[in-house]
């Protein structure tokens, strides 16, 4: 085998390869979460799958339209499954929001010599910097919560192994030609 047909086969094959990595990496979670969730190794697997999944999301939104809708689900709901699951307890609102305050307090401050200059100065410029980063963390608050939901339901390791056997064998049946597991489980319909 050449590089040239190494080449073809991965370009022609990556929702296969995508589904097949994808379902090993949630699995070694798994199976390192069960055993000792507090060893480098349960990191490790990890922070692989936050890389993974990140590329799962990204090639579901760009290549759908090439892959099977259910192929297509499947990486994505795979991807966001192995990404968010060690941020679930992160507080990315408080973050966000003192981003904005800091950034809307820069730009106010920019506004001293012109018709709005009376943001520009004391309390005011202070006030409408608060009340700015206070809208975003509501926002990003409710935001953050709806991710949480969905975290607790994609994090349950019970569900996270179901989705790594349905990739795996997913995948391995692309890889044979016998279509996809939902043609399997509707009837070819």
């Amino acid at each position: 085998m050449d590089i040239e047909s190494i080449s073809d086969f991965f370009s022609t094959h990556v929702p296969e390869i995508v589904l097949l990595v994808g379902g090993l990496v949630a699995l070694l979670i798994v199976y390192s979460y069960l055993k000792d969730k507090s060893t480098v190794r349960y990191k490790a697997f990890m922070a692989l799958g936050v890389l993974f999944g990140a590329l799962m999301i990204f090639l579901s939104v760009t290549s759908y339209a090439d892959w099977n809708l259910f192929v297509s689900v499947v990486i994505a709901v795979t991807g966001f499954t192995l990404v968010i699951r060690p941020f679930r307890d992160v507080h990315f609102a408080i973050i966000g929001a003192l981003l904005v305050m800091v950034l809307v307090y820069i730009f106010l401050g920019g506004l001293a010599d012109t018709a709005l200059g009376f943001l520009a100065e004391g309390w005011v410029r202070l006030i409408a910097a608060f009340i700015a980063g206070a809208v975003v963390y509501m926002i990003m608050n409710f935001a953050e919560a709806i991710v949480k939901l969905f975290g607790k339901l994609f994090n349950w390791w019970p569900l996270l192994l179901i989705l790594a056997l349905i990739c795996i064998i997913e995948s391995v049946l692309m890889f044979t030609g016998y279509g996809s597991l939902y043609d399997f489980v509707t009837g070819g319909k």
